[in-house]
């Protein structure tokens, strides 16, 4: 990935401060087993795995660019499995390593094209046949401020929907057309829209998909 995309220093300044909020939906969670093997790729510091935890589960493994979330991850979650992606988006695991994999706020976070294709490419290659992919992130907005910032940076970033945060960080939001493109290696199960705060404060409107590999 591109510094853009991957935005390591941004991360690593923000880790001890940024709250996520994206929900788990349980009735999703029932079509794993309890034992299942789940990859949480972006895991910042680890609140999805914690509820995951909470939930029965306990075979987690958490991977994230950021040095700084994954310590403190590990500060908050000691005994859980957590690895820096040192060439992201490949993953240290073998194929087929996974029953499942959350993406959980993280193409927001990976604005351009080919990463982002890239990025679903290797969750594809990290599950197993018939295992779940559970995407969680921010669709394109319609009020007067996202609108506004969308325009202001489409020229320079060449993408309707990215935009720059007023803390440094480049983010983007999706068309519901552009994640299925993204997904086209998928089952699409089930999908629902949701109300999420986002990490500075703001309420979007989040999309949530569950889809499985064939």
């Amino acid at each position: 990935m591109s510094e853009l995309d991957s935005q390591v220093p941004y991360w690593d300044a923000v880790a001890a401060t940024k709250a996520f909020t994206h929900p788990l939906h349980p009735p999703w969670l029932d079509v794993l087993d309890r034992q299942a093997a789940i990859l949480d790729y972006g895991c910042g510091y680890g609140r999805t795995m914690a509820e995951l935890a909470r939930h029965g589960f306990d075979d987690l493994t958490g991977v994230d660019t950021s040095p700084g979330m994954l310590d403190r991850a590990r500060d908050l979650h000691p005994g859980m499995r957590f690895a820096v992606l040192d060439a992201p988006p490949r993953t240290p695991c073998p194929d087929a390593a996974f029953d499942a994999v959350l993406l959980f706020a993280v193409l927001t976070c990976v604005p351009g094209d080919e990463a982002q294709h890239r990025l679903i490419g290797e969750l594809h290659r990290v599950l197993a046949p018939g295992g779940f992919l559970l995407v969680s992130d921010l669709l394109l907005q319609d009020d007067e401020r996202d609108r506004d910032r969308y325009h202001r940076h489409a020229a320079k970033y060449g993408t309707h929907g990215v935009f720059e945060t007023g803390d440094g960080a480049v983010c983007r939001h999706h068309s519901r057309e552009r994640l299925s493109a993204l997904l086209t290696g998928f089952e699409t199960v089930d999908t629902r829209v949701i109300p999420v705060r986002t990490m500075n404060g703001h309420t979007s409107k989040g999309i949530q998909i569950l889809a499985r590999r064939p």
